[in-house]
Formats: structure tokens, sequence, C-alpha cells
């Protein structure tokens, strides 16, 4: 009965482009220069970056994407924020391997992200992103309109997804960071990056 029932999983392993898991502290050279590629050597001036500085991404939703050789192809993490005094999570960076783009990778990354993300009892999801792209995950930007971000952003690009009905009624407000502080050599590491390449997916920063 052992061999019936674990064969059909070998199979599906061996026929699987990627699998998605959790971040491994091994991963953090492949992310950082995959995240360059995606966004550009300036990426950590952006809007966004602003609510992660020196926050730890909260727990169990650092997810990787990678091949079966190993390779890292996609990335996304989850931070906690205060959207308006709600209680939220902010998705980004989601990035992907240009040569991956037709694999899916993103939108499994997207979907087991918001499905550890709904077990572990959090409320709503923001980003900031292309709303075309994000739709069809169930992101809109009917609750996120009297939010804001602590730098310049597109309003449109501005967009929430509850997780639980009502999480995101009445937010107003700046979306303030609130995850635990980094420790201190973590946050003194060097920035400087230089691979750059197109954009593989529409991302949300």
């Amino acid at each position: 009965m052992t061999a019936k029932r674990n064969t059909p999983v070998a199979l599906i392993r061996d026929a699987a482009p990627f699998a998605i898991r959790a971040e491994r502290g091994s991963d953090v050279v492949a992310r950082e220069a995959l995240l360059d590629a995606c966004f550009g050597c300036n990426r950590h001036t952006r809007t966004c970056q602003r609510l992660r500085d020196g926050r730890a991404p909260a727990e169990g939703l650092s997810l990787a994407a990678v091949r079966q050789d190993g390779r890292l192809v996609g990335t996304v993490r989850l931070w906690h924020v205060s959207a308006g005094g709600r209680s939220a999570l902010m998705l980004g960076p989601l990035a992907v391997d240009d040569d991956c783009r037709s694999l899916g990778v993103g939108a499994a990354l997207m979907q087991r992200a918001l499905a550890v993300a709904k077990a572990r009892d959090h409320g709503a999801v923001i980003l900031l992103g292309d709303a075309p792209y994000y739709a069809r995950f169930g992101f809109t930007a009917a609750k996120t309109g009297e939010l804001s971000l602590p730098g310049t952003f597109e309003r449109e690009r501005l967009l929430g997804l509850e997780l639980v009905a009502g999480a995101l009624d009445g937010a107003w407000g700046m979306i303030t960071p609130t995850g635990a502080p980094l420790p201190e050599a973590k946050t003194s590491r060097t920035r400087s990056r230089t691979r750059k390449a197109p954009l593989a997916v529409p991302h949300a920063a």
C-alpha cells in the first residue's frame, strides 16, 4: 500500500517545472540578484521599500520558487503593516526570472502566499501593482482609496484584498510598518547591485 501511495507523488514532482517552498538562508544571494534584475539597482529607493527597511517579513510568508536543479526563479514576501489603523500585510516584492515567465511562477507564488496568509488568520493583504494582473487574485482599489504610502505612488496601483470580510472597512490614513525590527547586523549590509534585466512579470513593488 505504501509503494502505491507514494508513486503518484513522485511522478508529480518529476513533471513539475518548479516548486514553491519556504525561503531559506541559502536563497538570499540569488533572491537579491533576481530582485535587482527585475526592479533595477535603485529598487531600495522605491516607496514600498520604506515599509520593509529594517523589518523582518511576516512569519512563514517568505516564499521561493525553485527549478528542479535548485535554481531560484521566483520570490515573494509579505510584511506586517498598519493600514490606517487596520492590521494588514503588505505584499512585495514579487519577482520572477525572465526565462520562466511562461511557467505560471508568479501566479503560483501569489496563490501560495495568500493561502498561507489566510491560514495564519491574517485579515487583509495590500500591494502596489498592476490592477489588471492582480484582479485575478481578487485585488481591487475598492477599499484603498483613503490609504496613503510614505512617498510618491500611483493611486490606481494601490490595491487590497480582504481575507476576512470587512477587514479593510473604514481604512483611512498612512500605511506604516509594524513588523519586528531586524538585528542591526542585517540592516547594515550593503545594497549595491549591478545586474539588470527587463521586468519578467507584472509585479508588486
